[in-house]
């Protein structure tokens, strides 16, 4: 399969994957410095892990960064079930901002 085939496959997954609603939300909520920070962690963890592993520093960049926002994408999919707090795209793009902010902070206290 061609590689880019492989990026549009997510973005319809999400699509058409039955969100039952979407949060109404702001920018600023109270809960968006804890994605932001947890984000962070869990990309740091997941490129240290790499490290450990003796992975690449690609392998392990894309590790951590893909770890963070693959847990940051599963806790929306599961707000936006019925019952649920809706899928935000705010505290998505945190949790992204924060992963990118986790790996950058990690190579630099390297």
């Amino acid at each position: 399969m061609c590689p880019f085939r492989l990026l549009l496959v997510p973005p319809f997954l999400l699509l058409t994957g039955g969100c039952t609603h979407v949060a109404n939300d702001n920018w600023a909520g109270k809960d968006k410095a804890q994605h932001f920070v947890a984000s962070a962690a869990f990309a740091a963890a997941g490129t240290a892990y790499g490290d450990h592993q003796n992975w690449s520093e690609a392998r392990s960049r894309s590790f951590g960064l893909m770890f963070s926002i693959g847990l940051g994408a599963a806790k929306e999919l599961y707000d936006s079930r019925e019952g649920g707090t809706g899928w935000s795209w705010k505290d998505f793009a945190w949790d992204v901002a924060g992963a990118a902010t986790g790996y950058s902070l990690y190579h630099a206290a390297r």
